[in-house]
């Protein structure tokens, strides 16, 4: 589990930014810092933005990054979407970790991208070469890649700025109440078990659109497409297990009740609309349905 520090604000650092003060007292570079703000920043008790001043005095809780593991290139296999000299868009396997942490230093897309394009390491964060954004182990389909720092910069700009649509397929047990929706509620760490994450009063705002794809009447299930506002760790699967019709397969959120054997957590990420970091084209990458998810919903018709 990452070790949790306690940094007191020393009045040289008074008036600076959090990201900036975190990455000064842990020794750390700033696009290092801004990865803490996954597992929980708070100052003085309150959550805060990477963007927020501190006082002298203040005290800072967050987690330790692991020590930098010196990525070392690897073959990792991956799929191509899209590539030219700014962008790449990867399929990335499910079971395949993005990048190392939480004891994986070995075998992680990071490593496979570092392997195809020498030319990513130095752009963005450590060990991160290049990744726009995450998506979980068993987590399939697109992840952005900027492939020179300008065009990481304004893909990551445009993440934050919500530019950047990031559309899931997610297959989901019982029978929505209606064709659309959206979910909106705070997610934050699970008191009760801290590694996971849950709908809390104390957490971040997190807002997550669906829509319905298919209807399995037979099997109780649905086929749904997901769009996301905010991009929370397991924002996807937290809110749809907390309206009460968790993904298929996810045996961290979702006890399930139905017999679909699916391979893993049904979860795909289908498609990235982004404007190009050079061009200014609107560009839209599909990443098909891999086979074994196909043949989860094979078996429902």
């Amino acid at each position: 589990m990452a070790e949790q520090v306690v940094l007191q604000v020393p009045a040289a650092l008074d008036g600076a930014r959090v990201d900036r003060a975190i990455a000064h007292l842990l020794e750390v570079s700033r696009a290092t810092a801004a990865l803490l703000w996954d597992e929980g920043v708070t100052v003085d008790g309150r959550g805060v933005r990477p963007s927020e001043r501190v006082s002298t005095g203040d005290v800072i809780i967050c987690t330790r990054p692991e020590a930098a593991s010196s990525l070392v290139a690897e073959d990792v296999p991956f799929g191509i979407l899209f590539a030219d000299e700014d962008v790449l868009v990867v399929d990335k396997p499910a079971g395949v970790v993005v990048h190392p942490g939480s004891g994986r230093s070995a075998g992680t897309l990071a490593a496979g991208l570092l392997n195809g394009y020498p030319e990513l390491a130095g752009v963005g964060a450590e060990d991160c070469w290049g990744l726009v954004h995450r998506l979980d182990k068993d987590t399939s389909g697109a992840i952005l890649v900027g492939r020179n720092a300008v065009a990481f910069e304004a893909l990551v700009d445009d993440l934050r700025r919500r530019r950047v649509g990031r559309t899931y397929l997610a297959l989901v047990e019982g029978t929505m109440g209606s064709p659309t929706g959206t979910i909106e509620a705070p997610i934050g760490r699970d008191p009760a078990r801290p590694m996971r994450r849950a709908v809390t009063h104390t957490g971040k705002h997190a807002r997550t659109h669906y829509e319905v794809v298919t209807y399995y009447e037979g099997s109780d299930a649905t086929l749904l497409e997901v769009t996301l506002d905010t991009g929370r760790t397991h924002q996807i699967r937290v809110h749809l297990s907390a309206i009460g019709h968790p993904v298929v397969g996810d045996r961290t959120y979702g006890a399930s009740r139905l017999d679909l054997s699916p391979p893993r957590t049904f979860l795909h990420a289908s498609r990235l609309d982004f404007d190009h970091p050079t061009t200014g084209i609107r560009m839209s990458v599909e990443a098909p349905l891999p086979a074994d998810l196909a043949g989860v919903l094979d078996r429902l018709t």
